[in-house]
Protein backbone atom coordinates (compact mmCIF):
# COMPACT_ATOMS: atom_id res chain seq x y z
CA UNK A 1 0.00 0.00 0.00
CA UNK A 2 2.71 2.19 0.53
CA UNK A 3 4.52 1.72 -2.91
CA UNK A 4 1.27 2.55 -4.11
CA UNK A 5 0.56 5.95 -2.08
CA UNK A 6 3.92 6.91 -3.38
CA UNK A 7 3.77 6.00 -6.95
CA UNK A 8 0.49 8.00 -6.90
CA UNK A 9 2.17 10.98 -5.58
CA UNK A 10 4.96 10.73 -7.85
CA UNK A 11 2.54 11.12 -10.51
CA UNK A 12 1.62 14.82 -9.37
CA UNK A 13 2.62 17.10 -11.95
CA UNK A 14 2.08 14.48 -15.04
CA UNK A 15 -1.77 14.75 -13.25
CA UNK A 16 -1.85 18.20 -13.79
CA UNK A 17 -0.66 18.19 -17.47
CA UNK A 18 -2.89 15.19 -18.59
CA UNK A 19 -5.59 16.17 -17.10
CA UNK A 20 -6.50 13.37 -14.52
CA UNK A 21 -9.71 11.93 -14.96
CA UNK A 22 -12.01 13.09 -12.00
CA UNK A 23 -13.87 11.18 -9.54
CA UNK A 24 -17.19 12.17 -11.38
CA UNK A 25 -17.89 11.73 -14.92
CA UNK A 26 -18.58 15.41 -16.33
CA UNK A 27 -21.17 14.18 -18.83
CA UNK A 28 -23.43 12.76 -15.68
CA UNK A 29 -22.44 14.89 -13.17
CA UNK A 30 -22.60 18.96 -13.42
CA UNK A 31 -24.40 19.99 -10.26
CA UNK A 32 -22.75 18.99 -6.96
CA UNK A 33 -24.71 20.22 -3.88
CA UNK A 34 -23.71 20.69 0.22
CA UNK A 35 -26.01 20.15 2.77
CA UNK A 36 -25.12 20.69 6.44
CA UNK A 37 -25.27 22.90 9.00
CA UNK A 38 -23.17 26.41 10.48
CA UNK A 39 -19.96 24.71 9.34
CA UNK A 40 -20.94 24.24 5.91
CA UNK A 41 -22.59 27.75 5.65
CA UNK A 42 -18.91 29.02 6.82
CA UNK A 43 -18.37 26.93 3.71
CA UNK A 44 -14.68 27.16 3.53
CA UNK A 45 -14.22 23.69 2.61
CA UNK A 46 -16.56 24.19 -0.30
CA UNK A 47 -14.73 27.19 -1.79
CA UNK A 48 -11.20 25.07 -1.77
CA UNK A 49 -12.85 22.70 -3.24
CA UNK A 50 -14.46 24.33 -5.90
CA UNK A 51 -11.15 26.07 -6.24
CA UNK A 52 -9.56 22.65 -7.07
CA UNK A 53 -11.97 21.62 -9.41
CA UNK A 54 -11.30 25.05 -11.21
CA UNK A 55 -7.69 24.27 -11.34
CA UNK A 56 -7.77 20.91 -12.05
CA UNK A 57 -10.79 20.06 -14.50
CA UNK A 58 -11.17 23.58 -15.88
CA UNK A 59 -13.15 22.19 -18.63
CA UNK A 60 -15.48 20.61 -17.43
CA UNK A 61 -18.13 23.06 -15.84
CA UNK A 62 -18.82 21.42 -12.75
CA UNK A 63 -20.92 23.54 -10.18
CA UNK A 64 -20.62 23.50 -6.25
CA UNK A 65 -23.84 24.89 -4.64
CA UNK A 66 -23.80 25.01 -0.68
CA UNK A 67 -26.84 25.09 1.11
CA UNK A 68 -26.09 24.71 4.56
CA UNK A 69 -27.97 26.35 7.13
CA UNK A 70 -26.45 27.77 10.23
CA UNK A 71 -28.25 26.18 13.67
CA UNK A 72 -29.65 22.69 11.48
CA UNK A 73 -30.18 19.41 12.40
CA UNK A 74 -31.01 16.26 11.09
CA UNK A 75 -32.17 14.43 14.42
CA UNK A 76 -35.37 17.63 14.42
CA UNK A 77 -34.58 18.48 18.04
CA UNK A 78 -33.45 21.46 19.31
CA UNK A 79 -32.15 22.70 22.63
CA UNK A 80 -35.17 24.42 25.00
CA UNK A 81 -33.56 28.09 24.71
CA UNK A 82 -31.54 27.86 21.84
CA UNK A 83 -30.73 31.22 20.58
CA UNK A 84 -31.69 32.63 24.20
CA UNK A 85 -35.11 31.14 23.09
CA UNK A 86 -35.86 33.46 19.90
CA UNK A 87 -35.96 29.90 17.52
CA UNK A 88 -35.82 26.25 17.84
CA UNK A 89 -32.91 25.06 15.49
CA UNK A 90 -34.22 24.45 11.92
CA UNK A 91 -34.86 20.81 11.22
CA UNK A 92 -33.93 19.77 7.48
CA UNK A 93 -37.34 17.84 6.95
CA UNK A 94 -38.62 20.99 6.50
CA UNK A 95 -36.84 22.42 3.78
CA UNK A 96 -34.97 18.80 1.90
CA UNK A 97 -37.79 17.71 -0.60
CA UNK A 98 -37.76 21.68 -2.29
CA UNK A 99 -33.54 21.35 -2.23
CA UNK A 100 -34.01 18.16 -4.13
CA UNK A 101 -36.73 19.60 -6.65
CA UNK A 102 -35.56 23.15 -7.20
CA UNK A 103 -31.79 22.24 -7.18
CA UNK A 104 -32.10 18.91 -8.70
CA UNK A 105 -28.59 17.53 -7.86
CA UNK A 106 -26.46 14.73 -9.55
CA UNK A 107 -24.58 14.68 -6.06
CA UNK A 108 -25.00 15.44 -2.40
CA UNK A 109 -22.77 16.16 0.04
CA UNK A 110 -24.40 15.75 3.57
CA UNK A 111 -22.28 16.46 7.04
CA UNK A 112 -24.46 16.56 9.77
CA UNK A 113 -23.95 15.56 13.55
CA UNK A 114 -22.66 18.53 15.34
CA UNK A 115 -25.27 19.95 16.30
CA UNK A 116 -27.96 16.48 16.65
CA UNK A 117 -26.38 15.84 19.74
CA UNK A 118 -27.67 19.23 21.02
CA UNK A 119 -24.34 19.65 23.24
CA UNK A 120 -25.74 17.64 25.69
CA UNK A 121 -23.62 14.01 27.05
CA UNK A 122 -24.63 10.76 25.20
CA UNK A 123 -28.33 9.64 25.00
CA UNK A 124 -29.51 6.96 23.63
CA UNK A 125 -32.98 8.85 22.41
CA UNK A 126 -30.81 11.45 20.88
CA UNK A 127 -28.45 9.03 18.92
CA UNK A 128 -31.94 7.35 17.65
CA UNK A 129 -33.34 10.36 16.31
CA UNK A 130 -29.96 11.14 15.16
CA UNK A 131 -29.86 7.94 13.36
CA UNK A 132 -33.23 7.96 11.72
CA UNK A 133 -32.29 11.61 10.26
CA UNK A 134 -29.16 10.41 8.26
CA UNK A 135 -31.44 7.40 7.16
CA UNK A 136 -33.94 9.63 5.70
CA UNK A 137 -31.95 11.51 4.32
CA UNK A 138 -30.18 8.87 2.48
CA UNK A 139 -33.31 7.58 1.47
CA UNK A 140 -34.70 10.98 -0.11
CA UNK A 141 -31.99 11.57 -2.09
CA UNK A 142 -31.79 8.07 -3.62
CA UNK A 143 -35.13 8.37 -4.42
CA UNK A 144 -34.55 11.84 -5.94
CA UNK A 145 -32.12 10.30 -8.59
CA UNK A 146 -28.76 11.82 -6.75
CA UNK A 147 -25.61 10.33 -5.69
CA UNK A 148 -24.88 10.69 -1.76
CA UNK A 149 -21.98 11.12 0.00
CA UNK A 150 -21.61 11.64 3.82
CA UNK A 151 -19.19 13.20 5.70
CA UNK A 152 -18.18 12.55 9.22
CA UNK A 153 -18.74 15.80 11.85
CA UNK A 154 -15.74 18.26 12.17
CA UNK A 155 -14.28 17.07 15.60
CA UNK A 156 -15.61 18.91 18.43
CA UNK A 157 -12.86 20.07 20.85
CA UNK A 158 -12.64 17.78 24.15
CA UNK A 159 -11.24 21.03 25.96
CA UNK A 160 -14.97 22.55 25.66
CA UNK A 161 -16.31 19.42 27.14
CA UNK A 162 -15.40 15.54 26.73
CA UNK A 163 -18.54 14.39 27.08
CA UNK A 164 -19.93 16.07 23.92
CA UNK A 165 -16.85 15.53 21.80
CA UNK A 166 -17.22 11.50 22.95
CA UNK A 167 -20.77 12.14 21.41
CA UNK A 168 -19.47 13.00 18.07
CA UNK A 169 -17.16 9.81 18.25
CA UNK A 170 -19.74 7.83 18.64
CA UNK A 171 -21.74 9.85 15.89
CA UNK A 172 -18.75 9.67 13.24
CA UNK A 173 -18.19 5.60 14.40
CA UNK A 174 -22.05 4.77 13.21
CA UNK A 175 -21.57 6.72 10.37
CA UNK A 176 -18.40 4.86 9.26
CA UNK A 177 -19.92 1.43 10.06
CA UNK A 178 -22.82 2.01 7.32
CA UNK A 179 -19.83 1.57 4.72
CA UNK A 180 -19.78 -1.94 5.72
CA UNK A 181 -23.38 -2.61 6.68
CA UNK A 182 -25.28 -1.00 3.83
CA UNK A 183 -22.38 -0.11 1.52
CA UNK A 184 -22.81 4.00 1.82
CA UNK A 185 -20.12 6.23 0.64
CA UNK A 186 -18.93 7.83 3.98
CA UNK A 187 -15.53 10.78 3.89
CA UNK A 188 -14.58 10.75 6.62
CA UNK A 189 -13.25 14.31 8.39
CA UNK A 190 -13.69 13.50 12.14
CA UNK A 191 -11.02 10.92 13.07
CA UNK A 192 -8.70 12.97 10.93
CA UNK A 193 -8.85 16.24 12.69
CA UNK A 194 -9.05 14.88 15.84
CA UNK A 195 -5.42 13.11 15.24
CA UNK A 196 -4.04 16.04 13.94
CA UNK A 197 -5.19 17.77 16.77
CA UNK A 198 -3.46 15.66 19.07
CA UNK A 199 -0.40 15.40 16.87
CA UNK A 200 -0.29 19.72 16.82
CA UNK A 201 -0.97 20.12 20.94
CA UNK A 202 2.56 17.97 21.17
CA UNK A 203 3.91 20.70 19.30
CA UNK A 204 1.67 23.64 20.83
CA UNK A 205 -0.01 23.17 23.61
CA UNK A 206 -2.37 26.31 22.51
CA UNK A 207 -3.44 24.83 18.96
CA UNK A 208 -6.80 25.08 17.91
CA UNK A 209 -8.93 24.01 15.20
CA UNK A 210 -11.72 25.90 16.75
CA UNK A 211 -11.86 28.71 19.55
CA UNK A 212 -15.43 27.68 20.22
CA UNK A 213 -14.73 24.56 19.81
CA UNK A 214 -17.16 23.87 17.40
CA UNK A 215 -16.60 26.14 14.27
CA UNK A 216 -12.97 25.46 12.37
CA UNK A 217 -10.78 28.19 11.28
CA UNK A 218 -9.15 28.08 7.80
CA UNK A 219 -7.11 25.22 9.26
CA UNK A 220 -9.49 23.10 10.20
CA UNK A 221 -11.50 23.76 6.58
CA UNK A 222 -8.05 23.02 4.39
CA UNK A 223 -8.25 19.86 6.25
CA UNK A 224 -11.92 19.24 5.73
CA UNK A 225 -11.34 19.80 1.64
CA UNK A 226 -8.07 18.04 1.72
CA UNK A 227 -10.02 14.82 3.56
CA UNK A 228 -12.90 14.70 0.66
CA UNK A 229 -10.47 15.37 -2.07
CA UNK A 230 -8.42 12.47 -1.47
CA UNK A 231 -11.62 10.51 -1.07
CA UNK A 232 -12.13 11.33 -4.52
CA UNK A 233 -9.13 9.96 -5.86
CA UNK A 234 -7.20 13.48 -5.81
CA UNK A 235 -4.10 12.40 -4.90
CA UNK A 236 -1.89 14.90 -6.05
CA UNK A 237 -2.93 16.36 -2.74
CA UNK A 238 -1.03 13.46 -0.70
CA UNK A 239 2.09 16.05 0.39
CA UNK A 240 -0.24 19.35 0.43
CA UNK A 241 -0.17 19.53 4.04
CA UNK A 242 -1.48 23.30 3.78
CA UNK A 243 -3.06 26.07 2.21
CA UNK A 244 -0.50 27.85 0.83
CA UNK A 245 0.90 24.84 -0.62
CA UNK A 246 -2.63 23.77 -1.80
CA UNK A 247 -3.06 26.64 -3.57
CA UNK A 248 0.55 26.40 -5.78
CA UNK A 249 -1.32 24.29 -7.83
CA UNK A 250 -1.65 26.94 -10.28
CA UNK A 251 0.35 30.32 -10.15
CA UNK A 252 -2.66 32.30 -10.11
CA UNK A 253 -4.07 29.90 -6.80
CA UNK A 254 -4.66 32.89 -5.03
CA UNK A 255 -6.73 34.64 -7.27
CA UNK A 256 -8.67 32.05 -8.24
CA UNK A 257 -9.53 31.03 -4.87
CA UNK A 258 -10.43 35.02 -3.95
CA UNK A 259 -13.11 34.67 -7.49
CA UNK A 260 -14.71 31.52 -5.99
CA UNK A 261 -15.12 32.57 -2.48
CA UNK A 262 -16.75 35.52 -4.11
CA UNK A 263 -19.02 33.34 -6.30
CA UNK A 264 -19.42 30.43 -3.61
CA UNK A 265 -20.93 33.27 -0.99
CA UNK A 266 -22.97 35.09 -3.61
CA UNK A 267 -24.62 31.95 -4.41
CA UNK A 268 -25.06 30.13 -1.44
CA UNK A 269 -27.33 33.24 -0.14
CA UNK A 270 -29.44 33.24 -3.17
CA UNK A 271 -29.99 29.81 -3.37
CA UNK A 272 -31.03 29.56 0.55
CA UNK A 273 -33.28 32.36 -0.58
CA UNK A 274 -34.96 31.14 -2.93
CA UNK A 275 -35.42 27.52 -1.79
CA UNK A 276 -36.67 29.21 1.47
CA UNK A 277 -35.64 27.99 4.81
CA UNK A 278 -37.15 29.01 8.50
CA UNK A 279 -33.95 29.98 10.20
CA UNK A 280 -34.49 33.84 10.92
CA UNK A 281 -31.37 36.40 10.40
CA UNK A 282 -30.20 35.26 7.15
CA UNK A 283 -28.50 37.26 4.32
CA UNK A 284 -30.93 37.90 1.53
CA UNK A 285 -29.63 36.60 -1.72
CA UNK A 286 -29.56 37.57 -5.33
CA UNK A 287 -32.38 36.58 -7.46
CA UNK A 288 -31.40 33.71 -9.90
CA UNK A 289 -31.19 36.09 -12.72
CA UNK A 290 -28.72 38.71 -10.98
CA UNK A 291 -26.66 35.07 -9.63
CA UNK A 292 -26.58 33.93 -13.14
CA UNK A 293 -25.30 37.09 -14.90
CA UNK A 294 -22.70 37.88 -11.53
CA UNK A 295 -21.49 34.01 -11.74
CA UNK A 296 -21.03 33.76 -15.45
CA UNK A 297 -18.42 37.16 -15.47
CA UNK A 298 -16.76 35.63 -12.73
CA UNK A 299 -16.11 32.09 -14.44
CA UNK A 300 -14.79 34.76 -17.68
CA UNK A 301 -12.42 35.85 -15.06
CA UNK A 302 -11.21 32.43 -13.61
CA UNK A 303 -10.77 30.99 -17.32
CA UNK A 304 -8.44 33.92 -17.96
CA UNK A 305 -6.21 33.33 -14.68
CA UNK A 306 -5.79 29.43 -15.59
CA UNK A 307 -4.69 30.34 -19.34
CA UNK A 308 -1.86 32.29 -17.93
CA UNK A 309 1.26 30.99 -16.92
Amino acid sequence: MRKLIFLLACSIGMQFHMHAQSYFNSDTVKRIVFLGNSITYQGHYIELIDTYFSIAYPHDNFEFINVGLPSETVSGLSELNHANGNFPRPDLHERLKRVLKLLKPDVVFACYGMNDGIYLPFDEKRFKKFKEGINWLHREVEKSGAEILHITPAVYDERKGKAYANVLDMYSDWLLSKQFTHGWQVIDIHWPMKKQLEISREIDATFVFAKDGIHPNEKGHFLMARQILLYLGETALEKRKDINSFLTLHHHGMEILKLVQKRQRMTKDSWLTYIGHKRPNMTEGLTLEELQTKSKAIEQQIQLLLKKE
